[in-house]
Order: C-alpha cells, then structure tokens, then sequence
C-alpha cells in the first residue's frame, strides 16, 4: 500500500511517501512544501495546496495519513497547523482517497514501541525500518514518512476493523421491525 504521510505547517508542510505492509515499508520519496513566512496565510495554503496536487498526482497513494493537530502553547501556530491539514485533508477528497489521522503519540509508538520517543529516537528507528543511513531531511520531511509508516503498519488494521462494522448486518431497533422482518417485509 502506497501511503502518503503529511506533517501539516505553513512554514514547511512535510510529505514521506511510503510503500508498505505490516511489518515491512521502503521510502519512496520525502520532502517538504515550503511558503515564506512573509506571505499571507492565503497565499501560503495556495502554494502548500499547489505541492500537494503535485505530489498525489506524480506519485497515485492509495491513502493519506495526516497528522492530528494538538494544542500547544502558541495558538498561532495551532491555527496554521490546522489550516495547513485541511488543506491537506481537501485535496486528498478531491483525488478520492481516505484520509486517516494519527496523534504524535500512536507515530511514536508505532514506529519505537513507545509514545513518549523523541525525535531522535524517532529518527533513528526510521532509519532502520527503511534501511537508510540518516533519516530524511528536514525533520517535518522525516516526520511526514514516519506518519505513513505508521498508517502502513497499524492504519490497515483499523481499516479493515471499519468495513467488517461497515458490514455487519445491524439488528432492529424497534418491535415493529422485528415484526417487519418475521413477516419478511423487511
């Protein structure tokens, strides 16, 4: 499964593409949409919307594997964060694939058995599961890749766990539809 990561910003939005199962993954390519600081917010969700048509349409995922924003301290950085996964979460639509979101802590326990890593650990593991020699950069690019790893090897799951609920033929919820279904009009 092909998955694209993004580690949603307004000064450098990260982008990994994954190719992966369960166990197994390789990179197939990493990188970062930058906008200037300068520029107005507008303009910048414009220029990150742009990267990302471009990434989707030259590399086809199967899937996008965003991020989840959190709070932090500085709520200006919130807002852009944000504004920069729905941007994220719009063009994936637009192609037609399902988005999946993933907390900092469920990437880092994916990828190093604990939610509590650092970056360097994450970084680290990174490197040993796709077989490199240092991990990609700048670290939103390394981020990015780890989110798509982490959608490969524990998103499938939850996956299939949705459409087999999806699946399941639901029960009546009144008498009058069990009485429906007994009488075969249901």
């Amino acid at each position: 499964m092909l998955v694209l990561g993004v580690d949603p910003g307004l000064t450098r939005c990260g982008l990994g593409a994954v190719d992966g199962t369960p166990g197994r993954a390789s990179l197939v390519e990493a990188g970062v949409i930058r906008t200037p600081a300068g520029l107005d917010t507008s303009r910048r969700l414009l220029a990150i919307e742009a990267g990302l048509e471009e990434w989707i349409r030259r590399l086809r995922p199967e899937v996008v594997a965003i991020e989840r924003v959190f709070a932090q301290h500085n709520l200006m950085t919130v807002v852009g964060t944000a504004q920069a996964a729905g941007v994220a979460m719009l063009v994936a639509a637009r192609h037609g694939l399902n988005v999946y979101q993933h907390t900092p802590s469920e990437v880092k326990a994916a990828i190093t058995g604990s939610g509590r890593a650092d970056k360097q650990q994450v970084g680290q593991m990174v490197c040993r599961i796709l077989h490199l020699d240092v991990a990609p950069s700048p670290a939103d690019a390394a981020d990015a890749v780890a989110l798509a790893i982490c959608h490969a090897w524990r998103g499938t799951a939850a996956e299939r766990l949705e459409e087999a609920v999806a699946a399941t033929p639901r029960p009546p919820r009144s008498w009058q539809a069990v009485a429906a279904v007994r009488r075969g009009l249901a």
